[in-house]
């Protein structure tokens, strides 16, 4: 088997994205469809604070060709974080038990119902045949120390013919012997254990990047964290955690890997998370470029007036 692959970026309207890659003062509404000019996959990460309309969602679509496939990153209440009332859905806010710091508790009558709201998206994405997997990415408070692999099944179980990829960002997980549990669980409920090219670094929101497993055969997935080691500890905002620009020589590396990952499942998603300026588009094309993949070049963009 080797199956195919497909590149893209955590998002498509970060704010360096708008700055440095897309034509200047091209409206919003236009970025999408660009950016599919030059991509055929893209991790939606909006998804994670808020619920998609499903109006949005259907404006999605259409702005993308047919071989368009989303990821999409599950609501932050799924992934044991803490989660403001206000992230949740207008109807569900009155309704919902919060703790002394107004977060909301992750009840199961409250993960139900949040889930069947979100969901309606992505049967829009589902009928276009444009839907590729659901991303759980979990605190890193979510550890072998405090928590069980078990923990997860109700939401496993409540995505029953879904494909559910799991981001463990807690390192425990993926060492020693706990990695071949960790891996054993996920594989055994179908899911879709997320490798990771991250900073060389012990700490423990640092996942080893020597991990490369394909717990699922139909989909292999790859997150691009970059390797700056002090911006992915220290800083304090999503830009400054990952601050990196891939030079040529790792992007060789990043195109054997997801090689290797390819023979294992009919398809790789290989998205690049270095979302500073436009650093993840630009290490994005190189990868399609070192995998001899044809890039479709938008026609010229005339200065937008």
């Amino acid at each position: 088997m080797s199956g195919q692959i497909l590149v893209g970026t955590a998002s498509w309207s970060d704010p360096g994205f708008v700055e440095r890659w897309y034509p200047k003062k091209m409206p919003a509404g236009e970025r999408l469809g660009w950016y599919a000019q030059h991509f055929d996959l893209v991790e939606v990460n909006s998804t994670f604070y808020s619920v998609p309309e499903p109006r949005m969602v259907e404006r999605w679509c259409a702005a993308t060709p047919d071989d368009f496939t989303f990821d999409v990153k599950l609501h932050q209440l799924f992934s044991f974080h803490s989660t403001p009332v206000k992230l949740l859905p207008p109807d569900l806010q009155s309704g919902a038990e919060t703790d002394a710091k107004g977060n909301v508790k992750a009840t199961s009558d409250m993960q139900e119902a949040l889930l069947k709201t979100f969901l309606r998206g992505m049967a829009i994405f589902r009928s276009s045949g444009k839907l590729g997997v659901l991303l759980l990415q979990l605190s890193p408070a979510f550890s072998p120390r405090k928590h069980r692999l078990s923990e997860l099944e109700p939401l496993i179980d409540m995505l029953n013919g879904y494909e559910l990829a799991i981001e463990f960002r807690n390192r425990n997980w993926a060492v020693d012997d706990q990695l071949e549990s960790t891996t054993d669980f996920v594989r055994k409920h179908g899911a879709v254990f997320v490798n990771v090219d991250a900073p060389a670094s012990d700490h423990f929101t640092v996942m080893p990047s020597d991990v490369e497993e394909v717990t699922n055969p139909n989909v292999a997935y790859l997150r691009l964290h970059g390797r700056n080691a002090k911006a992915y500890i220290t800083g304090k905002t999503v830009a400054a955690r990952f601050d990196y620009n891939y030079n040529d020589n790792e992007i060789a590396e990043v195109a054997e890997r997801s090689r290797k990952l390819a023979r294992g499942a009919r398809a790789v998603h290989a998205i690049f998370n270095n979302n500073n300026l436009d650093y993840a588009p630009g290490a994005a094309l190189r990868l399609r470029k070192a995998l001899g993949q044809i890039i479709r070049t938008p026609p010229a963009t005339l200065e937008l007036f």
